[in-house]
């Protein structure tokens, strides 16, 4: 069973915000775009498009299908910020310099609840959210994602129209996380750097990191010895006893993306965009 590896370049039309944690009266964003995020975006704009026969898009059991079809019959790596060069795209990687990534990429939106009528801020109600900018914050250049889609052979799902109208992430309602794409198949086995190379030939696609190389995923962290950070991946996911967010799903405890690895490994990736040896 065999993959074919796409090159996506997705085009930041409005801030994206991937919730990460929260700080004070602030929600930070993850500096990149997660398996779980596109799964999510790709899963809601396939079954608003062409819901199973049978199941309208405003049933729950319709994006659990169509989900699951993602699941199976599509990969991905995880997105990060990028840069156009010509022709080419460069990844700006957001460990290499933290402090000046965040002054280039990032920046937040504040609100607050009104209290009437007294015309003034409600108390407690302040609040942040962080985001990755549409355009520099320095040099006003456009923001691009850079990332790769593993489709398996015969794949029938239409996800390549799903994304020219993607939106990811949170704050949605607000226009935020609208994506224009670029898609184009390559036959080469290298991804990003050219340090990483791709195994497209067995039940699920394989990456291989040098030794000295950096994880571009979570990855479980069982049987594995890296140096970088560790943190639970949690979400939350369609019930079908509670509808939206209502269902808390645990994928174990993972090295996040940017951890180092001692010695060249091999990754299948797995469900979400998720690394495991």
């Amino acid at each position: 069973m065999t993959w074919q590896v796409y090159h996506v370049i997705l085009r930041l039309r409005s801030p994206l915000h991937i919730g990460y944690r929260k700080v004070g009266n602030v929600q930070r964003t993850r500096p990149y775009v997660t398996g779980r995020a596109l799964w999510g975006a790709l899963t809601m704009r396939l079954t608003r498009d062409n819901p199973p026969q049978g199941t309208l898009a405003t049933d729950s059991c319709a994006y659990q299908k169509i989900g699951d079809q993602v699941h199976q019959q599509l990969a991905f790596t995880y997105f990060y910020p990028a840069l156009q060069s010509g022709n080419d795209y460069q990844v700006v990687w957001p460990w290499e310099n933290e402090t000046l990534f965040r002054r280039r990429f990032l920046s937040s939106y504040q609100s607050t609840a009104l209290a009437y009528p007294q015309h003034a801020a409600a108390e407690g109600m302040l609040h942040e959210v962080e985001y990755i900018s549409p355009h520099m914050l320095d040099t006003g250049q456009p923001v691009y994602l850079k990332g790769y889609i593993f489709a398996k052979t015969g794949c029938t799902l239409a996800w390549q129209s799903a994304l020219e109208r993607l939106h990811i992430g949170g704050e949605r309602g607000y226009g935020w996380g609208s994506m224009a794409s670029k898609v184009r198949p390559i036959n080469d086995k290298y991804l990003f750097d050219n340090s990483i190379t791709c195994d497209v030939n067995g039940d699920r696609p394989k990456i291989r990191v040098p030794a000295g190389g950096r994880l571009l995923a979570h990855t479980r962290a069982a049987n594995l010895s890296l140096n970088g950070n560790l943190e639970p991946l949690v979400g939350r996911e369609w019930g079908s006893n509670g509808g939206a967010g209502q269902h808390i799903a645990f994928n174990g405890v993972c090295f996040s993306p940017g951890s180092v690895v001692a010695e060249e490994q091999c990754f299948t990736v797995t469900e979400f965009g998720v690394w495991e040896a």
